[in-house]
């Protein structure tokens, strides 16, 4: 039956609609209430595949409620089965992934998606596991069980979220599912979306971090300048490191998001993802005899016994 509405022609309807007896007018007003839901349901019948989510916290139950109720969620310690198709969505704490690869059997690593902010890079390399799915997750779960809040801003309104590799699609699938906006990049816009997201984390991060209780939302407005100074900096060793040149505007874009998360506390963690990253890019420019390329950072840095 659903079949018979689409094929109607909008003539077709349109006769039906004009014919003079109220059977007729009837008869027109179910056809066209028959398309119109049969077309709403063409919309909604997109499938979610079923995952393995690793992690039961905030992102990985959202990404479970997003599912049609076929997903396996593991929990710490648990091992990932070998005979479950499909990616298999990484949402742990990035000191935790070493812990993930244990229990995933080799066969499964290149179905692995990784959630994790930072530079994995290294990691990756390390570990064989080379271009490895990522997704940057520009939105917000505030408490477990509470719907996901997208990080749409008022200069990127299409959304910042961005999805990397042979999941990408299907993870993008699962995410418009639950509302949200997704990206399919290939990998030299991936990898430059991943930098700013790691420039914005470690810059409006330490900012804060030099003046203890505030927020995201504070250092964009209280103190912009310093952390456009930071960014600029970041940004410029990043390019240099990775061979690669950033669409105008970075400063723009992450300011912008701050906006949209202006309640986020700020502290420096995690530094051997984050911040650490760029330190070792100056101790290796100074080993080297060349300038500190992130002279701002560093200092800061050793302003709070970071290093």
């Amino acid at each position: 039956m659903a079949a018979t509405a689409l094929a109607l022609s909008s003539s077709t309807i349109w006769q039906q609609c004009n014919k003079p007896t109220s059977v007729n007018k009837l008869r027109s007003f179910k056809i066209v209430a028959s398309l119109s839901n049969s077309t709403a349901m063409a919309s909604t019948a997109t499938k979610v595949i079923p995952a393995i989510i690793i992690g039961g916290g905030r992102v990985g139950r959202a990404l479970q409620d997003m599912g049609n109720g076929d997903d396996v969620l593991i929990k710490r310690g648990e091992s990932v089965p070998i005979d479950f198709p499909g990616p298999i969505l990484v949402c742990t704490r990035n000191d935790d992934l070493e812990a993930v690869l244990e229990s995933t059997p080799e066969s499964r690593w290149s179905d692995l998606v990784f959630f994790q902010n930072g530079m994995l890079e290294p990691w990756f390399q390390s570990k064989g596991l080379g271009d490895a799915d990522q997704v940057l997750a520009y939105f917000a779960v505030s408490k477990l069980g509470e719907p996901p809040v997208d990080g749409i801003t008022d200069t990127n309104p299409e959304g910042l979220t961005a999805a990397y590799g042979k999941w990408a699609s299907e993870v993008a699938i699962r995410l418009r599912a639950g509302g949200l906006s997704c990206k399919v990049l290939e990998n030299e816009a991936f990898k430059k979306q991943m930098l700013e997201k790691l420039i914005w984390i470690c810059a409006f991060m330490l900012v804060g971090a030099r003046r203890p209780g505030t927020t995201v939302g504070g250092v964009e407005k209280e103190y912009r300048s310093e952390v456009s100074s930071l960014i600029s900096e970041l940004a410029s060793a990043a390019a240099a490191e990775k061979g690669l040149v950033f669409e105008d505007a970075v400063e723009d874009r992450l300011c912008a998001y701050s906006r949209t998360v202006a309640h986020f506390p700020t502290a420096v963690k995690e530094f051997k993802w984050r911040n650490g990253w760029f330190y070792s890019l100056s101790e290796k420019a100074i080993a080297e005899g060349k300038p500190d390329p992130c002279p701002l950072h560093t200092a800061w840095l050793k302003e709070l016994k970071i290093v």
